[in-house]
């Protein structure tokens, strides 16, 4: 019997839908509502209602139109995959091969996807995966929450651990004069608690609720198929390579500004070359299109959230949204200034989900608050990290999040439901790593 993943390929839910798209309006509201609040700001009515619109000729509108072309080619090329078979022939041979193991497939999968957000600052550029896994995790016996929980979840924590994020503690680093990726082992040890603590927590739910092993396993025999093992080779093998590149960025630090392009580009030319080797034909064009549409209502979701941002800059209440927390800062005790710079990003990172245009922001000022203090400019940055990262994957302005629960079919609201606790334990292991860094003197 098949499983809905397989039934719907790409197609985001109603449900989903209408439940983010609502979240996002009630933000909307209350964004615009701050502009008659904050000292200093103000609106016209027409912008705010065209914000979505009007986001497209703003400052970040490069990268907005890059996520969306990125988008819209996940869902083309997946519609493909799905449509002749190999989608289903990859999760039934994975499930052929790793079914009496899969725990231990689900911690290696998760080990992945961390070391892709904290060792290479991959973040948009594994949504494509992100459907792939939560197919194999219902494949497995599990649901799409632990498919969610094992590539994006995952990929949030390695992001914010941070180990040599180049869009993160990269940045941050340079912009406070220390040495690229300097103090490396104390986010490593971050990057190992984290990790213990999200296998934990998704080995628990997944016990909680596993079935038995899907078709492709246990029920039936696997059966060697000539063409699909063509396409499926063609695909791993291009996708493979694609992550390479994106792999040397760390070292070739001119890709660092194109690795979505790549990532689009690989993902694009693997699935079109895998469908026609699995005798996709003359429906390749039809069906790709055909998954692009059906991933067009992610769009408006996108627009809506980053209109949040546009909304802040042109009511002019952003800055002093943010002089006045660094006001208050500078009123605290010393160990509770660093985990207030962790809460300054936190709430920033609602506002502002690029990680790279915060540190602009924020470094130069707060990194002199920390120092005044007697914190050192190396655990401001985790912090900074820290803050950034976590938040990713669960407040709803970040299209990345928004996106990937659409491919997912996971409503928001169940979505806040299942991962507030991971949430709030992961909060208190990380500030008590800055009280750590703190006492020891890092």
């Amino acid at each position: 019997m098949e499983n809905k993943t397989e039934k719907k390929g790409l197609n985001i839910s109603a449900k989903s839908f209408i439940t983010a798209i609502a979240v996002i309006f009630v933000l909307m509201v209350l964004t615009y509502g701050l502009t008659f609040v904050v000292p200093g700001g103000g609106i016209p009515f027409w912008k705010w209602i065209l914000s979505p619109v009007l986001v497209l000729g703003g400052e970040d509108n490069v990268s907005l139109i890059a996520v969306i072309i990125f988008l819209l080619v996940i869902g083309g090329v997946f519609n493909c995959l799905d449509k002749c078979g190999l989608m289903k022939y990859m999760l039934d041979k994975i499930t052929y091969r790793f079914g009496k193991e899969r725990y231990k497939l689900l911690a290696l999968v998760t080990l992945f996807f961390m070391a892709m957000g904290s060792f290479i600052g991959s973040f948009e550029e594994c949504v494509p995966l992100v459907p792939i896994v939560v197919a194999l995790a219902i494949r497995l016996g599990w649901d799409s929450l632990v498919g969610v929980g094992m590539s994006l979840l995952s990929i949030g924590c390695g992001f914010a651990a941070g180990v040599c994020n180049p869009f993160t503690v990269g940045v941050a680093q340079e912009l406070a004069g220390l040495p690229m990726f300097s103090g490396m082992w104390f986010r490593a040890l971050s990057f190992v608690l984290v990790y213990a603590l999200l296998v934990g927590f998704l080995f628990r739910y997944a016990k909680r609720i596993e079935k038995p092993l899907n078709a492709g396993a246990d029920e039936e025999a696997f059966v060697r198929n000539e063409k699909m093992d063509r396409g499926l080779v063609c695909f791993v093998s291009l996708m493979v390579a694609g992550i390479l590149v994106v792999l040397s960025s760390v070292f070739i630090t001119a890709l660092q500004d194109y690795t979505m392009i790549i990532v689009a580009v690989t993902f694009l030319a693997s699935g079109i070359a895998a469908s026609l080797l699995a005798d996709m034909g003359k429906k390749l064009g039809k069906t790709f299109w055909n998954g692009l549409v059906s991933v067009l209502p992610a769009v408006l979701m996108i627009l809506m959230a980053n209109s949040i941002r546009y909304t802040l800059v042109e009511g002019n209440i952003l800055d002093t949204i943010l002089q006045a927390a660094i006001a208050t800062a500078e009123t605290l005790p010393k160990w509770a200034v660093i985990l207030f710079i962790y809460l300054i990003v936190l709430v920033m990172n609602f506002f502002i989900a690029s990680g790279s245009a915060k540190a602009f922001l924020l470094m130069p000022l707060i990194v002199p608050v920390a120092e005044a203090f007697g914190i050192s400019a190396q655990l401001c940055i985790v912090a900074y990290a820290f803050g950034d990262g976590f938040s990713n994957v669960f407040y709803p302005t970040n299209p990345v999040l928004l996106i990937g629960l659409g491919l997912a079919d996971v409503d928001y609201g169940k979505w806040v439901k299942w991962s507030w606790k991971f949430q709030v334990m992961n909060l208190v292991l990380t500030s008590g790593l800055l009280l750590f860094g703190l006492v020891i003197g890092y």
